[in-house]
């Protein structure tokens, strides 16, 4: 059976830890300190137990999918620890003389400069998928992509940052906005985690010319 803990989280729990702004599994104590590790393993970190909340099922799936695409891209590379240094974080390196990889090669520098993580993600997948299309068999990469699945809608989430309540995945954003500002209405917070989360497949290439 789990491993129970004073904060009802059992290990193995996905949970969010608003100091770091990130997703983790639930490892256990660490003296006063709860232990996490990213999804998909990584180097474990340190969080208050009292901040933590289970994750909602869009954080969940997001964290999912940044595990996978650095799985399928990296090999057995481990995903970095929030707090490490962004600018030790692996990354697909641009190739030479194509003017797009150098473009998206920017926008990821410029993310690590400014210390937007999720910016320098954004241009990581978008580098992939540009390398993935254009640059495979240079690459040795598999000539397949993951893309947006047509046959399943968009889901809509908000969660509340100052109690554990949250509107649970809706299908329309008029859905999340009408349980926000009922939640505003009856506590008075104010301050809100928005997520939106899609669905997606692996697809072959086309060709190009």
């Amino acid at each position: 059976m789990a491993e129970s803990t004073e904060n009802q989280f059992e290990t193995g729990t996905v949970v969010y830890d608003p100091a770091s702004d990130s997703v983790g599994e639930y490892q256990g104590k660490a003296g006063p300190y709860a232990l996490l590790r990213p999804v998909g393993g990584g180097r474990e970190w340190e969080a208050r137990p009292q901040s933590l909340r289970p994750a909602t099922p869009g954080e969940r799936l997001s964290a999912g999918v940044r595990a996978a695409n650095s799985r399928s891209f990296h090999g057995s590379q481990e995903p970095s620890a929030p707090g490490t240094d962004p600018g030790t974080r692996p990354g697909p390196a641009p190739v030479r003389d194509c003017a797009a990889c150098d473009d998206l090669a920017a926008l990821r520098d410029d993310a690590r400069a400014r210390h937007d993580g999720s910016a320098e993600t954004d241009a990581d997948v978008l580098l992939r998928r540009h390398q993935l299309r254009y640059h495979a068999p240079l690459l040795g990469l598999r000539d397949s992509a993951l893309v947006p699945d047509a046959s399943a809608g968009a889901e809509y989430e908000t969660a509340c940052t100052e109690c554990p309540a949250g509107s649970g995945a809706r299908r329309h954003p008029a859905d999340v906005e009408a349980w926000r500002h009922g939640h505003t209405r009856e506590t008075g917070h104010a301050r809100y985690r928005r997520t939106v989360a899609d669905y997606a497949v692996y697809e072959s290439q086309v060709s190009v010319p």
